[in-house]
């Protein structure tokens, strides 16, 4: 058609005729939205009909509860009101069912259901898919191939890496004015850690002068972690091809992770491709970096606001270790009431405040209530460890829960999650653990801050929307 040749009053009903149609496939495809925005609404609403959940908005759902950081606080009244599991809408149509009681847990993680996917997607830019975000065959192939990585023989020498790291962060902190914002520096001594079990990395990442314990350290930290993962990968592979077999490069050096996943073998004899074994390293520097961050940050401030407690775990360790010149993998089994108030303050403060699975095929809880396949769950650690009915007087600070003798549901403790999916590097985690709380208790007297008393945020770990500062006190 020669538009040019048009008329201005036929051009100018040809327009009005395209907007006429445009309108009418715009309408129709809003009234098919609206359509399908209804029917999965009433197929929820029905689906939940069981399941008692506090008030929601028709179209916004509970988001107003889930913004400005408050979802700490509304657990604490979502699970004393309901004990054991609600709906928690994200939208009109778009809802997850949130558990609190352990037998609903334990149920869930008896199975094989994914990951929710829509729950860790922003993180796949990441870390890629590791350990954390596989699922299936894979998953499995993979945890076969690095249990081996998380042998107590390998674990063992990495206790004197992690006391390298502590020690020069405490030294820091004496050259620091109290308070002191102690999330920054424990998140950078802990990824100092990480290089060097993961890469045998020599230097210290808390003295590169590029990084400071202020503003977006994780970020940025982890940044210039990441931009050595692939050279150290290729140089690493041609080292091990000039060295040989695995028991010749075991007699000259020690192992670390990297080694274990470059010697790995599927079933089938092949190896991890280039980019799982990135997947692989950036998922353990993540899990055993901004995890154990949070969990020793948060064990030192509990530690702080109980000086009681505080002190009596400092005469163990003292008992133990003497002044800590020294302290070794045959120490850590030696401080069980400093272990208890390690598991008490994971308890009141989880690293991971929760996890998600999409249901792979229907499920019927011990009480008789079900949920269909496509439903998504969240198990919520912070939730189920603060259930009164789980946990009597949850928000006490009491060790005395996790007492030699003291009894408790096998899926009530779940700060490293729990199934076949548990954290793989648990016990690197909890070395570490007690390594950081010992040798900081022998050095410094921990009090907490009056006027900045953390606040807990859930993010993809437990943190504090205005930090956790102490005032550390020298000991010596």
């Amino acid at each position: 058609m020669n538009v040019s040749a048009l008329s201005p009053a036929r051009f100018l009903g040809s327009i009005s005729g395209l907007l006429q149609v445009a309108f009418l496939l715009g309408l129709l495809l809003l009234l098919f939205q609206a359509g399908q925005f209804y029917l999965q609404r009433q197929w929820l609403l029905k689906v939940f009909q069981h399941f008692p959940s506090p008030p929601s908005h028709w179209f916004f759902g509970n988001r107003r509860e889930f913004q400005m950081d408050q979802e700490i606080e509304h657990i604490v009244k979502w699970v004393e009101k309901y004990p054991k599991a609600c709906p928690l809408w994200l939208g009109g149509s778009k809802a997850r069912v949130h558990l609190y009681d352990p037998d609903y847990v334990k149920m869930i993680l008896g199975r094989s259901d994914p990951k929710a996917h829509g729950s860790y997607r922003f993180v796949v830019p990441w870390i890629g898919y590791g350990l954390l975000l596989l699922n299936g065959q894979k998953w499995f192939q993979h945890r076969r191939m690095l249990t081996p990585a998380f042998h107590y023989d390998i674990l063992k020498p990495y206790v004197g890496l992690m006391v390298e790291s502590v020690k020069l962060m405490l030294d820091q902190w004496e050259k620091q004015p109290s308070p002191v914002e102690i999330f920054q520096h424990v998140s950078l001594m802990t990824l100092d850690t990480i290089m060097k079990c993961a890469f045998s990395h020599e230097s210290s990442i808390q003295l590169d002068s590029r990084l400071s314990p202020q503003g977006r350290l994780s970020q940025r930290a982890c940044q210039l972690a990441h931009e050595h993962t692939d050279q150290v990968i290729k140089l690493r592979k041609a080292r091990l091809q000039e060295e040989g077999e695995l028991e010749k490069v075991r007699s000259k050096r020690r192992l670390d992770f990297l080694d274990i996943l470059l010697f790995a073998k599927m079933e089938d004899g092949s190896s991890l491709s280039d980019e799982d074994l990135r997947a692989e390293v950036d998922t353990f520097m993540f899990e055993g970096h901004d995890t154990t961050a949070s969990g020793i940050s948060w064990i030192l401030y509990a530690l702080a606001a109980h000086p009681e407690h505080q002190q009596r775990c400092r005469e163990e360790i003292q008992s133990v270790l003497g002044d800590g010149a020294s302290i070794s993998w045959d120490h850590l089994d030696k401080m069980p009431y400093t272990t208890m108030c390690i598991k008490e303050a994971l308890r009141i403060y989880p690293p991971v405040p929760n996890f998600s699975r999409d249901l792979s095929k229907p499920v019927t809880f011990p009480d008789g209530r079900s949920l269909p396949k496509g439903i998504t769950v969240v198990l919520s650690v912070y939730g189920l460890h603060h259930n009164p009915n789980v946990w009597p007087n949850p928000e006490v600070f009491d060790p005395t829960r996790f007492a030699p003798d003291a009894t408790y549901h096998s899926h009530a403790f779940l700060p490293f999650s729990g199934g076949s999916r548990n954290c793989i590097g648990k016990q690197f985690a909890m070395n570490e653990m007690k390594v950081a709380v010992a040798l900081t208790l022998l050095r410094f007297e921990l009090l907490p801050d009056p006027a900045r008393i953390p606040q807990p945020a859930a993010r993809l770990v437990l943190k504090s929307r205005n930090g956790i500062h102490l005032r550390l006190r020298k000991l010596h």
